[in-house]
């Protein structure tokens, strides 16, 4: 086995000893799927996530990640499968979104991971690293795929034989030329079109390639604003998220209940009205600490429970968005209180 081969198997190791489920090695190199990416960008298919456009050449030259050094990534995963979360009283988020933030937990985990690298000995004190989670300019599951990690699935999710769609993605940019992972996990698709099928808003345009502005995990959490009124009752039950394309993908429901690895939060316990508490709330400060739905934002959740209140359509609910058309401050969750009155 050779230097770089050693290197690799031995940082794959490390990353299992710290606790990923998954790990592989990539070429710190343009993904695979980069002309697609540009060809989806190119269609507007981001919606309202500039940054994709803002960061195009970044995410088509990951060496920027080490100044343009050569490289490899280290490329893990954390699986996360637990059963569905419904709300008291109804409302959904998804199932990530129960416990702890994952970009936490991942993050921790990798700076762990590139400590023991170095104190192994496979990641010299002089040599340049980064990690990431989610959020930095890298076609993650493109990269993660090529490290053996999953394949594409239809619903453009990374499936695992063992977790599914059910797990997170990490990195970690070395400068060090390791020997890529060859060996991709068995499976495929086939003819099979579940999620195509399912998706509530139709936003699986073909195998592979999802309109973000149709998607309702896009809807709940990025979209500011007002939702566009035709796919207010696509979104059904989705407070945060959406697990329907995950759900049906018969990839995924064997994967093993790992509700401990990330506990529950609040979030997962609150009812839906509370939702829809005043800004001033100190609810608010206490309901999203710690947890993924603060990337939505206060404004964006009070919405999206107006909208599931309008689709649930329980005259019991009438008071509470009564309050929210007279008194809340925002113009959005007003105009989606009155939205959800008048149905």
């Amino acid at each position: 086995m050779s230097q770089q081969e050693d290197g690799g198997q031995a940082a794959m190791d490390c990353a299992r000893e710290v606790g990923f489920d998954l790990a592989g090695i990539a070429p710190l190199a343009p993904p695979r799927d980069a002309q697609r990416f540009q060809d989806w960008l190119n269609a507007g298919h981001n919606a309202g996530m500039a940054y994709l456009q803002r960061d195009r050449e970044r995410i088509l030259d990951p060496t920027g990640l080490l100044h343009h050094r050569k490289g490899s990534l280290l490329v893990v995963g954390l699986a996360h499968s637990r059963p569905g979360v419904t709300l008291p009283g109804g409302g959904r988020i998804a199932r990530y979104a129960a416990g702890r933030d994952y970009h936490n937990v991942v993050l921790t985990m990798l700076r762990k991971l590139r400590r023991l690298l170095r104190e192994r000995g496979i990641l010299g004190s002089a040599a340049h690293s980064r990690t990431a989670v989610d959020a930095a300019p890298l076609l993650e599951r493109s990269h993660a795929a090529q490290a053996g990690l999953g394949f594409p699935s239809k619903a453009a999710n990374l499936l695992h034989p063992r977790f599914g769609p059910w797990f997170f993605l990490g990195e970690i940019a070395l400068e060090l030329e390791l020997e890529p992972t060859t060996q991709p996990p068995a499976g495929s698709c086939g003819t099979c079109r579940a999620c195509i099928d399912a998706c509530p808003t139709a936003a699986i345009l073909e195998p592979g390639k999802i309109d973000a502005g149709r998607c309702i995990s896009y809807l709940t959490i990025e979209h500011r604003g007002p939702i566009e009124a035709a796919l207010r009752p696509q979104i059904g039950e989705w407070l945060f998220g959406c697990d329907v394309c995950s759900e049906v993908c018969p990839w995924g429901t064997a994967a093993p209940d790992l509700s401990q690895r990330f506990g529950e939060l609040a979030p997962a316990r609150t009812p839906l009205t509370d939702w829809l508490e005043p800004p001033d709330s100190p609810a608010w400060s206490i309901l999203l600490r710690g947890s993924p739905l603060r990337r939505a934002g206060r404004e964006s959740l009070a919405r999206n429970a107006a909208i599931v209140l309008g689709n649930r359509q329980n005259p019991d609910d009438r008071a509470v968005l009564l309050r929210a058309l007279s008194f809340d401050p925002s113009p959005v969750v007003r105009e989606a209180a009155a939205w959800a009155l008048g149905r």
